[in-house]
């Protein structure tokens, strides 16, 4: 499949809110790994701001990406922490040359092996949300036309927040909205905490049983989670094999 294809294919992807499966969470995932698999990029992971400002994990394409955007939050510091505060895109091209802006995330990227980032605002219309950052393992900056493809792909992923419900959206839903998703992250956490704890497998593995049991039955990532925790759905069923 060429890459015009692929961008069409995404954007549909992402603005298909209104589809009867349609599930936030998803959305992020779908968001993260189609950058991953478009730009010339290793790593993806989205963030979203909670009621104080600080930046949750959304998604990530794998758990270095996640750590990394964790620790921004923790330490106050970071590209992306810069992008969703000023709402405009930022490029880092040789992260080794940041230290003595952010020491603690210089330390930790080099660590994973990362050399430059981009962090693109996930904003709805003027207001900012969060964040996506993608990160490569060599240093360099992407070009100009992907990063614009990258903020139209926030952006398309950030107006669908606004459709995660019945009822259509006011102005002033934008927090509540916002809020919804990351108690529903809160809740995939413990979800995927509770598979592992059953399976004996690490939570990156956990996820991926549990993407897979819902992709099989064409459920809502959100609504199954929410089964596991409040125990109408066993972490068994999750390991069950494939049947028909």
């Amino acid at each position: 499949m060429n890459r015009e294809r692929e961008l069409a294919r995404a954007f549909v992807a992402l603005s298909d809110t209104y589809a009867a499966e349609f599930d936030p969470l998803s959305l992020f995932h779908r968001l993260v790994h189609t950058c991953r698999d478009l730009f010339d990029v290793d790593a993806v992971a989205v963030m979203i701001a909670d009621a104080r400002g600080g930046l949750r994990t959304m998604a990530a394409t794998d758990e270095d990406a996640e750590f990394m955007e964790l620790l921004q939050v923790q330490t106050g510091q970071g590209p992306c922490m810069d992008c969703y505060r000023s709402g405009t895109p930022t490029s880092v091209p040789d992260i080794g040359a940041e230290h003595a802006h952010w020491p603690r995330l210089v330390t930790a990227m080099t660590t994973a092996g990362y050399r430059s980032l981009q962090a693109i605002p996930m904003r709805l219309h003027e207001r900012s949300l969060g964040g996506l950052t993608l990160l490569r393992r060599r240093a360099g900056q992407l070009a100009a036309g992907d990063i614009d493809l990258a903020q139209a792909l926030a952006d398309s992923a950030s107006l669908g927040l606004m459709h995660w419900s019945a009822e259509p959206a006011r102005a002033d839903d934008v927090v509540t909205r916002v809020q919804g998703v990351i108690a529903a992250k809160a809740t995939l956490d413990i979800a995927r905490g509770m598979i592992a704890e059953y399976a004996g497998s690490t939570v990156g593995e956990a996820a991926r049983l549990l993407d897979g049991y819902v992709t099989r039955r064409h459920l809502r990532l959100t609504e199954t989670a929410h089964a596991l925790v409040s125990r109408t759905l066993e972490p068994a069923a999750v390991l069950e094999p494939r049947t028909g």
